[in-house]
């Protein structure tokens, strides 16, 4: 059965699945305004997640074709993948921060083969054994590469604007730039009195930046023509915090459920990723490459019981965890490694 949860304010919630993941589905978020229905993210591009979304929006009275606009959280396939089969459906426009905008245009214009070779480049520099890399070169060798989701996401038609108001009639979402999971993440502060009246600024729409008992991951933001070193966990961070001072009364996510008390659940992220931090530290006591640090780290399973793909996102937030410690002055390169290995300072 379809499930669709109203949160009053005309905000609703429909789960969309997430085949084969264990997340299980994407909330997506649907904003009644004076020109119609607005969604906040779309779900995974698959049939039956398509079937769910559609149910949903008919159950509310409304259909696809009645949708006015697509608000993009953020690029990743779970979020924006129905994007373009909505818009073929309603024309609806479809908003993104240009950040997340520039991923999706470089994916779209690259060959499939050049990610895998910058990938199998990349894992070999952090120290990725062969027996990992080799499966990426025969990725490559027969094609599979073509099937994977994100290849040919809808480009937008509009640019979300940090600071600034959508245009969404008889609405107020500003836009709050929240990068750290992805380049152009964005949170929508719905900036209307709760329904209920809870206390507090508005409501949130949180997308994968603040969920109420998942750490999202943070990994690097990958370009293969851009040799800039950045830090996702910093921006992470800094982007927690400018969260924590909207005191908005209620977060509604995109995975999980809604809840209240968004500074707390921000202390306690914080709080998390500085353990992890001191926690890192003690391993590099001894100097290790990034994936002997991320064989080392604590996940939700044993390293021998993480999947390969899980294995590479895991190694991807060790490294982005080492350089927050080399911006901080609490970790250094080892001098004379290949593959760099890393040690506390």
């Amino acid at each position: 059965m379809t499930q669709v949860t109203e949160h009053g304010g005309g905000v609703w919630s429909l789960r969309v699945p997430i085949p084969d993941n264990p997340l299980g589905h994407t909330l997506v978020h649907v904003v009644d305004t004076d020109r119609g229905p607005v969604l906040i993210d779309t779900g995974w591009d698959d049939p039956a997640s398509w079937d769910e979304l559609a149910a949903g929006l008919t159950a509310l009275g409304t259909s696809v074709r009645d949708v006015h606009g697509v608000v993009i959280t953020h690029h990743h396939p779970d979020h924006h993948g129905l994007s373009g089969r909505v818009r073929e459906a309603s024309g609806a426009w479809i908003a993104m921060h240009a950040a997340d905008t520039a991923v999706v245009r470089r994916t779209r214009a690259s060959e499939p083969g050049v990610w895998l070779d910058y990938l199998a480049r990349k894992l070999a520099a952090v120290g990725a054994p062969e027996e990992h890399t080799a499966p990426l070169f025969a990725a490559r060798g027969n094609g599979r590469m073509r099937t994977l989701p994100g290849l040919r996401s809808a480009l937008p038609d509009r640019e979300i604007v940090p600071g600034e108001l959508l245009d969404l009639a008889g609405r107020r979402l500003r836009a709050v730039w929240t990068p750290g999971h992805t380049p152009g993440h964005v949170c929508l502060h719905l900036e209307e009195a709760h329904p209920a009246g809870l206390p507090g600024h508005g409501r949130l729409f949180s997308g994968d930046h603040l969920l109420p008992g998942i750490s999202p991951h943070i990994g690097l933001y990958e370009d293969p023509d851009d040799d800039t070193v950045t830090d996702p966990l910093g921006d992470y961070l800094d982007s927690l915090e400018r969260i924590g001072r909207l005191g908005v009364a209620e977060v509604l996510p995109a995975h999980q459920y809604a809840f209240a008390d968004a500074a707390g659940r921000v202390r306690e992220l914080l709080d998390h990723h500085e353990e992890r931090l001191t926690g890192l530290l003690a391993l590099l006591a001894t100097p290790l490459t990034p994936w002997q640090l991320a064989e080392r780290m604590e996940w939700n399973r044993p390293w021998e019981r993480i999947p390969y793909g899980s294995r590479t996102i895991a190694v991807s937030e060790a490294e982005a965890h080492l350089r927050r410690l080399v911006k901080l002055g609490r970790a250094e390169p080892a001098a004379g490694t290949d593959p760099v290995a890393y040690v506390a300072v």
